[in-house]
């Protein structure tokens, strides 16, 4: 069965329409499923700026409908993954906000080391979002949560959720492979992993910080990127900062 969005007999007025090249202003006839267009008459091709992007940002068959994703579909698609696994992440934890408000601020220093690190940022929010994702199955199972036990649960919890939302095969595996360490330092790692661990560590040091203990931000060894030393120490500063007025 082909997708009702993409089947022409489902297709309203203005399913085909013109749109300006944005290189030389020419008039460009779309069809309302056509991806990109060439200009005619100076040979830009652009993306279509009347497709809907809403199920192919999600859809795992969105290639298969609509040819090969351009560049600007990707990101997208990567975007709103992200917030879905966001979304699954506060699902999974209920009501405890406390581990909720750990994760967000896990993924938004995530986020700032890996812009500074060049990493892939949708391996690094995914993955800073479920790191720890095992912890309540882990108290459920055993009473107690401890680094051995999260890479036993993180794993499979954090597969169901992103195969489930429809994520890439290799995104999976890799997102898979960073939530299944925390016991050891990690110096090993990719790009993608030293990130989320150093963005984890930051937010377990705060959530220290915050309990009255004034944890060295570089205790335990250092950090494994520059930038996780960087934000570390700008993080810690403001909170001595505070203390001291």
């Amino acid at each position: 069965m082909k997708c009702p969005g993409q089947d022409s007999q489902y297709w309203k007025p203005g399913a085909i329409f013109e749109a300006r090249c944005p290189e030389c202003g020419h008039a460009v006839e779309f069809f309302k499923d056509d991806v990109t267009r060439k200009c005619s008459h100076c040979g830009h091709r652009f993306l279509n700026p009347g497709l809907d992007f809403g199920c192919a940002a999600y859809c795992p068959h969105a290639e298969q409908c609509i040819g090969n994703l351009p560049p600007e579909l990707i990101a997208q698609k990567q975007d709103l993954l992200k917030d879905r696994v966001a979304i699954e992440m506060k699902r999974t934890y209920r009501r405890d906000f406390k581990r909720i408000g750990h994760a967000m601020r896990a993924a938004r220093y995530a986020e700032e080391i890996g812009k500074a690190e060049q990493a892939n940022l949708a391996v690094v929010l995914t993955a800073a979002y479920l790191y720890g994702i095992g912890a309540p199955e882990a108290e459920r199972k055993r009473g107690i949560v401890e680094d051995r036990f999260l890479e036993e649960e993180d794993p499979p919890r954090a597969r169901e959720i992103l195969e489930r939302l429809g994520a890439n095969g290799s995104l999976v595996e890799e997102v898979c492979a960073i939530v299944a360490r925390h016991a050891d330092r990690g110096e090993d790692e990719t790009v993608n992993g030293r990130c989320v661990r150093d963005a984890e560590r930051i937010a377990g040091l705060e959530d220290l910080w915050k309990q009255g203990e004034g944890t060295d931000p570089a205790a335990g060894g250092a950090f494994l990127t520059p930038s996780g030393a960087a934000a570390a120490a700008r993080v810690f500063e403001g909170y001595r900062k505070d203390r001291a007025t």
